[in-house]
């Protein structure tokens, strides 16, 4: 009789000693973005952390979210630090917009099967991403999933909470007619709008080479710069006691959609369209895809990518500070009377 061959979990396409080689690799960097708060190290079942001391009636804020199909591009091209930080970004420049610093961050990815170097990159870039908004990657899950990812494919979601005193929440409640609202720059696309973006690079038969705009920069390169984080500048801004009336995170659905989520009943926003420079990479963008003004400003964020409303007054003040941490800053609107009861929009779009 044949004898038929013993099966085992790596025959079944799980290598559980790469796992645990993977778990060595990242543990520095992991340790590296611990907050004195803190308890234990890596590899039990949950993370534990103290609230920071000193806290009088503490709110948590929790977020999560993933890079969307940016992680396409960059897995083609082989990037994948940078989607490390996007993770964290798109989860932080969400919670802060109440005021809260962050306090520790989970992330989940799941492959095919693990390639230990690259998806090392991806948690490093994590934890990069961590170290800049001053919070603890607390943990984290991998999940090997042979037969459900294509072969060299990984997907990733992230959960940041974020803690802010109970009277010292920004929720929008102290916009008024009258505010000014400024605008912070991006990056670049940040990580919206890449299933139209993929699309674009398929139409215009761009790669790697691709060169754009007068300074003939890397189209990819400029498309896979990681989503610009911006915890540091807020928490300065409020440590600054800049009266910061309301935020907004500028993500899939641009300012069009994002900037009236945080106005309060009886407000809407007016945009100066002219009032910045539009960067070169969307102009790019809009001519190689032939993407009408109308998506254009409902899909990217155009090279604003969160906002700070004001009081009429501290405008200067505040882009001041802006600058001081090296991001550009520009007065881009003020906020309008609406009929109470009425959705905010924002006036102004071009056409």
């Amino acid at each position: 009789m044949q004898r038929i061959h013993s099966m085992d979990y790596k025959s079944a396409g799980v290598d559980v000693e790469a796992g645990r080689a993977f778990v060595q690799r990242i543990k520095a960097s992991v340790e590296a973005t611990h907050r004195p708060e803190v308890i234990g190290g890596l590899g039990g079942f949950g993370g534990l952390m103290r609230l920071p001391a000193g806290l009088r009636k503490p709110l948590l804020v929790s977020g999560t979210d993933g890079v969307g199909t940016k992680l396409e591009l960059a897995q083609e091209h082989g990037r994948h630090h940078g989607v490390g930080i996007d993770l964290v970004a798109m989860c932080v420049n969400d919670v802060i917009t109440s005021g809260a610093a962050p306090l520790f961050f989970l992330d989940y990815m799941a492959a095919g099967a693990l390639a230990p170097s690259a998806m090392a990159e991806v948690v490093e870039g994590i934890a990069d991403g961590c170290r800049q908004s001053g919070c603890a990657l607390l943990g984290g899950e991998t999940a090997e999933m042979p037969g459900f990812y294509p072969q060299g494919r990984y997907d990733l979601a992230g959960f940041c909470v974020a803690v802010v005193e109970e009277d010292e929440l920004i929720d929008g409640q102290h916009i008024q007619p009258g505010d000014s609202v400024i605008g912070v720059a991006s990056s670049g696309v940040h990580s919206n709008g890449f299933s139209l973006v993929r699309k674009v690079l398929e139409r215009a038969k761009a790669d790697a080479s691709t060169l754009y705009g007068n300074d003939k920069r890397s189209l990819i390169g400029d498309l896979l710069a990681p989503t610009t984080l911006y915890a540091d500048l807020v928490q300065h801004l409020l440590q600054s006691r800049c009266e910061l009336h309301g935020m907004a995170h500028i993500t899939g659905g641009g300012l069009a959609e994002n900037l009236p989520r945080c106005l309060p009943d009886g407000c809407s926003a007016r945009l100066d369209a002219t009032s910045w420079t539009r960067p070169p990479l969307f102009h790019w963008l809009q001519e190689a895809g032939d993407i009408p003004e109308r998506d254009l400003w409902h899909t990217f964020n155009l090279g604003v990518g969160f906002c700070l409303v004001v009081k009429a007054g501290s405008e200067a003040v505040v882009i001041e500070h802006c600058q001081s941490k090296n991001h550009q800053a520009w007065v881009i609107g003020d906020v309008t009377s609406n009929t109470p009861g009425r959705p905010a929009v924002l006036e102004g779009l071009p056409a």
